[in-house]
């Protein structure tokens, strides 16, 4: 793949409001270890190569395992992830294939069963930038290890 735009470039000013969101998201209520994990898994089941490998070098550098990371994409059989870390990683999954069939009421009351409502909200944030950075990622042609933002997070 090659890379078609560098999108910060050309349009740094809405560049600039979607790093904003992550801005946000990196003070929200949301562990920064899970949040990793949820931008890896969705930019797993988007098959953004340039958003996983971003993603995992993050979780890395901020001790995420090793072996948990590899087992992200097997994570419902997987013994390495707690029951509040499978409710999110369910919503996250179900949002990115919201298509199908919408959210349904288990997995919202199961990711209401283990974050109170202001991380609720923070989840469905975080979810939904992972997901348009993942796809502005794969529409121009972003190469992991040789596309560099011109703006940094």
């Amino acid at each position: 793949m090659t890379e078609r735009i560098n999108y910060s470039a050309v349009a740094p000013e809405a560049y600039k409001s979607m790093l904003a969101m992550q801005k946000y998201l990196a003070t929200s209520s949301i562990d920064y270890n899970l949040h990793e994990l949820i931008k890896i898994r969705v930019a797993q089941i988007n098959g953004c190569a340039y958003c996983v490998d971003v993603h995992t070098r993050d979780a890395r550098k901020h001790g995420e395992e090793e072996s948990r990371i590899y087992a992200l994409s097997v994570w419902r059989e997987s013994p390495a992830f707690t029951e509040q870390e499978r409710a999110a990683l369910e919503l996250a999954e179900t949002m990115t294939l919201i298509a199908g069939q919408g959210v349904p009421i288990e997995t919202w009351e199961l990711a209401n069963k283990f974050f109170d409502e202001k991380q609720v909200a923070d989840l469905i944030l975080a979810i939904i930038t992972i997901n348009a950075f993942t796809r502005l990622a794969i529409t121009t042609g972003m190469v992991p290890g040789q596309s560099k933002p011109v703006l940094s997070k």
